[in-house]
């Protein structure tokens, strides 16, 4: 007599390999998902009975009841269409010389109103709508940022030992000197391209800076893509640059403040960076060479690079808060790191990439959504445009050339380092975009001054690489301390 026992009840449902019987687990599957439905449905019955307090649905809705601007997907897709462009146009740009940075800025101008805006503007209000710029300019200021903090970890200020105030020198000459052509330069361009709104002084102001201007995070990468960062003429650029352009945003607050009627606030501005710089150089220095310098990456905790971060975060805030811009707090904490430390090494590493595929082109998005090349036209204008440029490259080369032969430099790194100083970009971009929010300059002068900063940044490699033709990479690259 067969009868079921409970040992034969387990075998039907234990196959001869131990495991379950597919058949049986189903079952049990298919149980749960009807017993979580019908559960579902019970709560929902009893739910609808109910009654929510008034107003907790209202308040995710906007006041005037239209639906809000979803910015997310808009802005990862203003990046991949950035991304795309400036890997595409750097192979062609690699081909004729131009460094991988010159191709992302044009793919930012490319995408903007300047051309995909003028053939088809119902892609551009897709790949980069008006309402996504906010967005996109908060990412696009981290990276910079972030950039800034890598290029000042990159410097070995121990090369400059004994040159400093040659450094000094050129930085303070390669400012001077295109900021007073800039202002001859208005004399000409008030009648023409102003209006009797603007006062005199504050147009003249703004060409001299505008002129001054040299572009820091774009002249840092078309070093580090020429593989020149750490040479003696390397650290020299980012040196003038770097005190040039404090300088230069110095006279930018005095613009402002002119422009306002609160010329005491801009020179506030002045001391107060004289001061930050030096309690940074005096202070935060030997605290970071303390410790950070000998630190092995094993004793690297999270706990360390947070508090790195942070510092960096709080330096930009304070540059940002005093009025000479986050990048250059960035900029001086990062050099204040010992650059052959771990920290720095480990810190490069895990950054460079992230930073300059991902991050830094939503800065050329953001710089190509503001750019309409199309406002220049007839030949008067033109010719104008091309007045502004010659007196651009004169006062920018010539202000940085003389000084440096002056100073002992040989005349070819002289040359490659006036060339250098005349490369504009990003920065220039974010001067004339001021100036432009101030009403100084109308938006013809914008976008020929925005023709300058483009010729003055394309035409820095391939002179550049003219200059430094048959030059030993041994001559004039110094090894890192590793």
């Amino acid at each position: 007599m067969n009868r079921s026992s409970p040992l034969n009840a387990h075998a039907e449902t234990i196959g001869q390999n131990g495991q379950p019987r597919p058949r049986r687990v189903a079952l049990v599957y298919g149980a749960m998902v009807v017993a979580a439905i019908v559960l579902f449905l019970v709560i929902d019955v009893w739910g609808h009975r109910l009654a929510a307090p008034d107003g907790a649905a209202s308040a995710a809705k906007n006041a005037g009841g239209a639906p809000q601007f979803d910015a997310l997907p808009h802005v990862l897709l203003a990046l991949v269409a950035v991304v795309v462009t400036g890997r595409l146009l750097g192979v062609l740009f690699r081909r004729i010389g131009q460094p991988p940075v010159i191709a992302e800025v044009v793919a930012g101008i490319l995408l903007g109103p300047s051309l995909l805006g003028w053939l088809w503007p119902e892609a551009m209000g897709v790949l980069l709508p008006p309402q996504v710029a906010p967005f996109l300019a908060v990412i696009a200021q981290l990276g910079v940022i972030l950039y800034m903090f890598l290029v000042g970890m990159e410097l070995n200020l121990a090369v400059l030992r004994g040159r400093a105030h040659a450094a000094l020198a050129i930085s303070h000459a390669s400012i001077i000197a295109p900021f007073v052509l800039g202002a001859g330069l208005a004399l000409f361009l008030y009648t023409r391209l102003s209006s009797q709104d603007v006062p005199f002084t504050s147009f003249a102001l703004f060409l001299g800076v505008a002129m001054a201007i040299t572009a820091f995070p774009v002249l840092a990468r078309i070093l580090t893509d020429r593989g020149i960062q750490h040479s003696r003429l390397g650290i020299m650029a980012l040196v003038c640059a770097a005190i040039g352009d404090v300088t230069a945003w110095c006279l930018l607050a005095l613009l402002v403040g002119v422009a306002q009627a609160q010329v005491g606030g801009a020179l506030v501005v002045i001391a107060v960076t004289i001061l930050y710089v030096a309690l940074v150089f005096l202070v935060v220095r030997p605290i970071a060479k303390w410790l950070l310098a000998e630190r092995p990456e094993e004793r690297l905790t999270t706990g360390v690079i947070a508090t790195v971060f942070a510092t960096l975060l709080l330096s930009a805030l304070v540059t940002e808060a005093i009025g000479i811009h986050a990048i250059f707090g960035a900029f001086l904490f990062g050099a204040v790191i010992p650059h052959d430390s771990t920290i720095a090494r480990l810190l490069t590493r895990q950054l460079e990439s992230v930073v300059t595929i991902l991050l830094l082109p939503a800065f050329f998005a953001l710089t190509g959504m503001r750019t309409e090349i199309g406002l220049v036209s007839g030949a008067e204008q033109w010719l104008i445009c091309a007045l502004i440029i010659v007196v651009a490259i004169a006062g920018k080369f010539g202000g940085t050339f003389v000084p440096a032969r002056l100073t002992g430099l040989p005349t070819r790194e002289s040359a490659a380092l006036g060339i250098l100083m005349n490369t504009r970009g990003l920065m220039e971009l974010i001067v004339l975009n001021i100036g432009l929010d101030l009403g100084v300059i109308s938006p013809t002068l914008f976008a020929m001054m925005v023709l300058m900063a483009l010729v003055t940044t394309f035409m820095t490699s391939p002179i550049l690489r003219w200059l430094l033709r048959g030059v030993e990479l041994a001559e004039r690259r110094i090894p890192r301390e590793d």
